[in-house]
Formats: structure tokens, C-alpha cells, sequence
């Protein structure tokens, strides 16, 4: 994307420079440098995004500014909640998970005795941390079935990786639930 600045101020954004200037015919190499600086065409950059699996990243508005001469696409990074929310309507009641009823002798979705609760950042990455030891145990799970069934040895260096795995998975999860802030948490995970 591009865009003339004239007088400290984006006149106009296109998305090529034949786009701002669709009355000039430019080489197949494109205007030079040297025009494009005359006429105030800059390539837009883009701002600050933060990770986003730990914050929201929405446009700024407006979401093109002028930052230190340059036109730059600007976000708000606002970082996720770390911590489970109970969801409450506009006057704070609680809400309640939806399930299929019935009202009057009519299906309808009516109030479940669940809390509608939003997960929060430490509950969806102990979550993955769990998964992922899960899919590594599951490697080796048929030794613990042929123990269980036929009394077969789980063969020692076997015994040590599972319990290195749910040790690892335990220490994650004492890590995550122990992050205060979401710099805390992105340095564990």
C-alpha cells in the first residue's frame, strides 16, 4: 500500500502507485525515487502487533497515521484475560451455558444449571500443555496396557521418559498458573 504525503498529512492511499496516479503512464520498472519523492509517495508500514494468541489486535482509528514522517497502519494490541471469567449480562446477572428445551410446549434454548464461563489465557495453555503430553504418552501407552492386562514389565527407560513427561507437564502448569502478567506467561510458554 501507498500513499502521497503532502504538508505533513496523508492526502491519499492506494494500493500501488499506478492506483494513486491512474492518469500517468509509468515504464514497466515503475516512477523512479526521484519522482516518487517529488509527488510525496511513501509505502505505508505497519505499527506494533503483538503476539496474538496473547492479545487482541484491532486497527486504531484511524488506522493509518503519519508516525515520525512515515504513513503507518496502527493497532491496539489489548492483551488477553489470563484468569476464567463467569460471564454476567449488562446488569451483572450471571449467564448460564444455553442448552435445547422447551418454552410452552415449543423447543427453545433455555438456561442450563452451568455457568457461561470465558477461559482464559492460563486455562487454554495448560490445556495445550496437557494435549501435548497426552499425544507424547500416548506413544508408549501400550506398555502400560500390556502391564495392566498380561502383567508384562514396562521396560525401565520407558518408565523414566513417561515420568519425565508428566513432571515437564507438571512444572509448565505450576509456571502457568503462577504468571501474573501476559509477558509472564508468553516468557513460560
Amino acid at each position: 500500500m501507498f500513499a502521497i504525503v503532502k504538508d505533513n498529512q496523508i492526502v491519499k492511499t492506494g494500493g500501488s502507485i499506478r492506483a494513486l496516479f491512474s492518469n500517468i503512464s509509468f515504464p514497466a520498472s515503475g516512477p523512479s525515487a526521484e519522482w516518487k519523492a517529488e509527488q510525496g509517495v511513501m509505502e505505508v508500514v505497519d505499527g506494533e502487533q503483538k503476539d496474538q494468541r496473547f492479545y487482541w489486535v484491532t486497527p486504531d482509528n484511524p488506522s493509518l497515521q503519519l508516525i515520525d514522517g512515515v504513513p503507518t497502519r496502527v493497532y491496539i494490541n489489548t492483551p488477553k484475560e489470563l484468569e476464567d471469567r463467569e460471564e454476567v449480562d449488562e446488569d451483572g446477572n450471571p449467564l448460564y451455558v444455553q442448552v435445547l428445551g422447551e418454552v410452552d410446549g415449543e423447543p427453545a434454548m433455555v438456561d442450563s444449571e452451568e455457568r457461561l464461563v470465558t477461559k482464559g489465557l492460563k486455562s487454554q495453555f495448560i490445556s495445550q500443555a496437557k494435549a501435548a503430553a497426552n499425544s507424547q504418552l500416548s506413544q508408549t501407552d501400550w506398555y502400560v496396557i500390556r502391564k495392566a492386562e498380561r502383567g508384562v514389565e514396562i521396560p525401565e527407560e520407558v518408565v523414566e521418559a513417561r515420568a519425565k513427561i508428566v513432571a515437564d507437564t507438571e512444572d509448565k502448569e505450576a509456571a502457568i498458573r503462577a504468571a501474573t502478567t501476559v509477558e509472564e506467561l508468553m516468557q513460560v510458554v
